[in-house]
């Protein structure tokens, strides 16, 4: 069986999409994990492993991980942003370690603005890719802050590692109890080798990471889990 993950498409395809939004990603501060002193491997990720991990709840539940850009938006996923959702009933939480209550770290805020890639189309999922305008702005704080994004045109070749963040699956059963964040490193695959293995429907704004043989990955969704890959020291979201 394999177990290749189904990346997020190439923000820059939003941005392109969305005219004269401006995004400011703060590059001084973006993709630095202080708290991050893990070396590989792992199953549960420690508190401030993964500051730009965002949780997505609709009505007080968790259906989506996400990454913060910057002080007031969130990458996610399009098919989150499923038929007949409310913008109301979705918040956004940050810090957030575990599924059962928050810390001392966590902020949360509502949604004042929700964009879905325009050429978003499911299936095959192509495009699936939204952002999350938060109500106000949060601060940053080791727990707290921002992914780098890919710039255009960067190439994540296939073998290199990267790591998936999230609250999926563990295996084929749910998180069990306190549902704490989950960590995983995995080789980048080529879009070829995936497109072989999956049958097509792999296309060029779609990434796939994982192993052939499983046993290895932190979600069975990819709306749960968060990819991040690593330049010049600083994580990039993608």
């Amino acid at each position: 069986m394999y177990a290749y993950n189904l990346l997020l498409p190439f923000l820059i395809t939003v941005l392109t999409a969305a005219g004269d939004m401006t995004f400011d990603c703060v590059p001084s501060v973006c993709g630095n994990a202080p708290l991050n002193t893990k070396i590989v491997g792992g199953q549960d990720a420690s508190s401030g492993s993964w500051p730009w991990q965002a949780s997505l709840q609709y009505n007080s539940g968790h259906i989506c991980g996400g990454s913060l850009i910057n002080n007031q938006w969130v990458m996610t996923a399009a098919h989150c942003v499923f038929s007949g959702s409310i913008q109301g009933n979705f918040r956004v939480y940050l810090g957030l370690q575990t599924q059962q209550g928050i810390n001392a770290n966590t902020v949360s805020r509502s949604v004042s603005q929700i964009i879905v890639h325009p050429n978003y189309n499911s299936p095959p999922n192509d495009n699936d890719i939204a952002l999350f305008q938060l109500s106000s702005l949060v601060s940053f704080s080791n727990y707290i802050k921002p992914v780098c994004l890919a710039a255009p045109g960067s190439v994540f070749a296939a073998g290199k590692n990267c790591w998936i963040t999230g609250w999926g699956n563990t295996q084929t059963v749910p998180l069990p109890s306190p549902q704490t964040l989950q960590e995983v490193s995995v080789p980048i695959v080529s879009n070829s080798d995936c497109n072989n293995n999956y049958g097509g429907g792999i296309t060029s704004s779609m990434m796939c990471a994982g192993l052939t043989q499983g046993g290895k990955d932190s979600c069975q969704v990819n709306s749960k889990c968060l990819f991040n890959g690593t330049n010049n020291n600083k994580v990039t979201s993608d």
